[in-house]
């Protein structure tokens, strides 16, 4: 299995080389992260172990620029210790996995067998439906380029939709994934909510996105309406 290794540190680039080797992987090295982007599009890796700071282009970045391009390699990365938001902000960009330094080669081989398993299924950062966009990682909405602004339940609704778009699901499901205490609410109140959505994401652009379907429940469309 090919993993390109991105990492500046001479020492710790040498030694991914020299461990991940040991344990059977095919290992590439790239310096920076200019560096880095190019290869991981010229080669098919199974994987990619991608450290934050780097020269030129920053981890962070070239997670995002490979994600834009619809490259779906599992990227693996190295975070500071203590680093929680770097952990957070690394995941929310397109990131599969993170691992925090020091780690042993152990566990470094563990999450890179774990993360081939999964594949290069499309994962991407930010979800679309149409001309509806809606980015998890910085709690945005937005419509044809006109920023939406959703209460928390309200995104968390949406994001549920639009991850199941073409999809029928239930009041049960709505209140089971975004309510957190669903057995002691009123089903209607999934009724009120999807309403609350319509007046904002659909009524004022001439949209019908939410669909009813009676006696079943709700379905997003995948165009966005």
């Amino acid at each position: 299995m090919r993993v390109l290794v991105i990492e500046d540190h001479p020492t710790l680039g040498r030694a991914l080389i020299h461990g991940l080797s040991a344990e059977g992987f095919a290992v590439d090295l790239a310096a920076d992260g200019e560096e880095g982007l190019f290869m991981a599009g010229d080669t098919g890796y199974d994987a990619i172990v991608l450290d934050i700071m780097l020269p030129r282009v920053n981890g962070y970045d070239v997670c995002r620029r490979l994600r834009a391009a619809k490259n779906w390699t599992p990227i693996l990365m190295l975070t500071a210790k203590d680093g929680e938001y770097d952990e957070a902000d690394a995941l929310d960009i397109g990131a599969d996995d993170y691992l925090t330094k020091p780690f042993s080669y152990v566990v470094l081989t563990a999450h890179l067998h774990a993360l081939m398993r999964r594949g290069r299924r499309p994962r991407p950062a930010v979800l679309r439906a149409g001309d509806l966009h809606l980015d998890p990682g910085a709690r945005t909405c937005r419509r044809g380029g006109v920023s939406i602004d959703l209460t928390t339940r309200e995104f968390s609704l949406l994001e549920y939709l639009v991850r199941h778009q073409g999809q029928v699901v239930s009041k049960q499901d709505l209140l089971a994934h975004v309510w957190a205490e669903p057995y002691d609410l009123d089903p209607n109140v999934v009724e009120v909510y999807i309403g609350y959505l319509r007046r904002k994401i659909d009524q004022p652009f001439g949209a019908r996105s939410i669909e009813t379907v009676r006696g079943a429940g709700y379905r997003l469309a995948g165009d966005g309406g």
